[in-house]
């Protein structure tokens, strides 16, 4: 109910709403996921076996989020290709404690949204990304390459779900 809340907040947004802010992308974790955690939309504290260190998560999110905006005005990428960049560097920053995979997906598509809004990426694959399957160790394989910088699997990926 809380994701659902969130990604009505977020459809209803104004096409002004800058999503590549660092205000909106706190905002976002909150409207996904305040009512589960009391810390949502709060950059994690403590380091984790995955993501950037805690002090680089400012640095990395505001790096990340004007690539994608230049990306997005000098069409650097077709817009698949640059979603999914956009969405590896959030998934690689992993600046909470949980939620990301969720979020970087929702932010993603609210990228998306705004170069395509024709396109709708159906990122469970026709099944579902909690649960072991083929598409679910596609993604994370894709992911791992992108973090090597092979896009192409990832991007491949994204074209495969656009819907």
């Amino acid at each position: 109910e809380n994701i659902i809340a969130g990604l009505t907040w977020l459809d209803r947004r104004p096409k002004s709403f800058d999503l590549l802010t660092d205000a909106a992308v706190r905002e976002i974790h909150k409207r996904l996921f305040g009512e589960i955690w009391d810390w949502a939309g709060i950059y994690r504290l403590t380091d984790k076996n995955i993501g950037v260190p805690v002090w680089h998560i400012s640095t990395e999110l505001r790096t990340c989020l004007d690539d994608a905006r230049y990306w997005r005005d000098h069409k650097s990428f077709d817009p698949l290709a640059a979603t999914a960049r956009l969405h590896h560097r959030l998934v690689w920053i992993h600046p909470f404690a949980n939620g990301n995979g969720r979020w970087a997906r929702i932010m993603a598509d609210a990228y998306l949204a705004r170069i395509d809004p024709k396109v709708f990426l159906d990122w469970s694959g026709a099944g579902t990304l909690n649960a072991e399957s083929e598409h679910r160790t596609a993604y994370i394989a894709a992911l791992r390459a992108a973090d090597q910088y092979d896009f192409d699997p990832l991007v491949t990926l994204v074209k495969t779900i656009a819907r």
